[in-house]
């Protein structure tokens, strides 16, 4: 389960558009970010995408994306051009193939290779899907089947795009706006498939045109009220509207870490095997198998190169954005598979994630503060250097890893000698057992 949202220029702190997105995966299933040249290609070729081959085109713009390591698209990322996209699993009655085919996060992909806007982001997005349609397996130990929504920005604009099927339905957005698990579009739209309305008569979701609303004829509403989407678009709605005007990159930041038991200082993640927050803890299944696996914030300003905030490892609450350009690139990292991997920056955060699960409330406290402190110090860092040389901007991306690397072997030792002082739940204590034996996670 994942929540996504955007805030145009005319509600944030300094006028750029601001994009935000958790990628909720599950627990093994390692991310990684990763940097895509450009490239120039022949007449005739064709891409293999996840599952399938399709034309390719003559050209390939670079890309940065933040993905499930085996997933050949990406739940989310950004391009040259500033063009931004995050897409979501939405749950609804048409049925879903199961036929290997293009996934939502190889739309995803091939839109952000192929566009300069947003809009022609949509328009590759609904061409690719009326072309191809939508279907195969999207989950990684345990399959999982589903369509898919996305939100689509520039610096200039943004498109809410949600889908079932080869149906289709899409909304500018206007101020700020969120997606979750969940068809969010109801009676209006800027644009839609010509057989949206029709289909859903046909099949006898709404009686007539009159009274057609997208969310409401085609959601499935066993799987969206258990994927609890509504909610968690509703509390990232609330969150973004309170700001309007004030909206900077810690804000949406701070709305990534977020749980709805925040308020509480005792509040721990084993608490329920139903319900998800936007930032994700995995537990006992089959309802909560996903943890937020990966985050991404990107600040898109005319003129300024994008600013990517990516954490490329999970539990954003515990986790150190740090800053990305295209142009500068990326360290070197290792590339992430599905069981433990010392090497791996996302298996090195998840030996910290793990050991603050086992007493979250107290083991958390342990490092907050300085978490906290050295967020602070890389976002002073980036403002200071807005406008400075590529080379510049690269010693920044490679120091900021560097650090938070040392900081989090640091925070994990100090969270081991922490005394455990109450247990978990009995099944979100087994749930991670087994979690930590598949992946072959070290014992503490």
């Amino acid at each position: 389960m994942c929540d996504t949202v955007v805030a145009l220029g005319n509600s944030t702190a300094d006028g750029s558009v601001i994009f935000g997105k958790n990628s909720d995966r599950e627990p093994n299933e390692a991310h990684e970010v990763v940097l895509i040249p450009a490239a120039s290609h022949a007449a005739g070729s064709t891409v293999k995408c996840t599952y399938i081959e399709i034309p390719q085109v003559a050209q390939t713009y670079q890309v940065l994306l933040a993905k499930p390591f085996w997933i050949w698209g990406a739940e989310m990322g950004s391009n040259e051009f500033g063009v931004t996209i995050g897409n979501e699993a939405v749950f609804t009655k048409t049925p879903y193939s199961k036929q290997p085919g293009l996934i939502g996060m190889d739309f995803l992909r091939l839109a952000l290779e192929r566009s300069k806007t947003a809009t022609q982001a949509l328009d590759v997005i609904i061409d690719l899907l009326e072309q191809y349609g939508q279907g195969g397996n999207c989950g990684f130990a345990h399959p999982l089947h589903y369509h898919n929504s996305f939100l689509i920005c520039d610096h200039e604009e943004a498109w809410v795009l949600e889908t079932s099927g080869k149906e289709w339905a899409a909304e500018k957005v206007k101020d700020v706006r969120s997606i979750s698990n969940a068809i969010t579009i109801g009676e209006h739209w800027e644009r839609c498939s010509k057989n949206l309305v029709q289909n859903a008569v046909d099949h006898g979701w709404c009686k007539s045109a009159v009274d057609f609303n997208f969310a409401r004829g085609y959601s499935d509403t066993i799987y969206t009220t258990f994927a609890n989407g509504r909610p968690r678009q509703v509390c990232t709605t609330q969150a973004l509207r309170q700001k309007i005007g004030r909206i900077t990159p810690q804000d949406v930041i701070e709305l990534l870490r977020s749980h709805f038991g925040d308020g509480n200082p005792r509040w721990t993640p084993d608490n329920g095997v139903t319900g998800a927050d936007v930032c994700m803890h995995a537990g006992w299944g089959p309802i909560r198998v996903s943890q937020s696996a990966g985050s991404m914030v990107t600040v898109l300003k005319k003129g300024q190169q994008p600013i990517h905030w990516v954490t490329g490892t999970a539990a954003p609450c515990l986790s150190v954005f740090k800053p990305v350009w295209l142009d500068s690139g990326l360290p070197k990292l290792s590339p992430a598979g599905g069981t433990y991997d010392d090497s791996v920056l996302y298996w090195r955060h998840e030996a910290l994630h793990r050991a603050v699960l086992r007493d979250y409330a107290v083991r958390k406290r342990v490092f907050a503060g300085e978490l906290a402190d050295l967020q602070e110090e890389l976002f002073a860092e980036v403002q200071q250097q807005t406008f400075g040389d590529k080379e510049t901007r690269s010693a920044i991306t490679q120091m900021a890893f560097i650090r938070v690397d040392e900081k989090e072997a640091a925070w994990l030792d100090k969270v081991r000698k922490q005394k455990v002082t109450r247990k978990n739940s009995l099944l979100f204590a087994s749930a991670w057992r087994k979690f930590d034996r598949e992946a072959g996670m070290p014992e503490e």
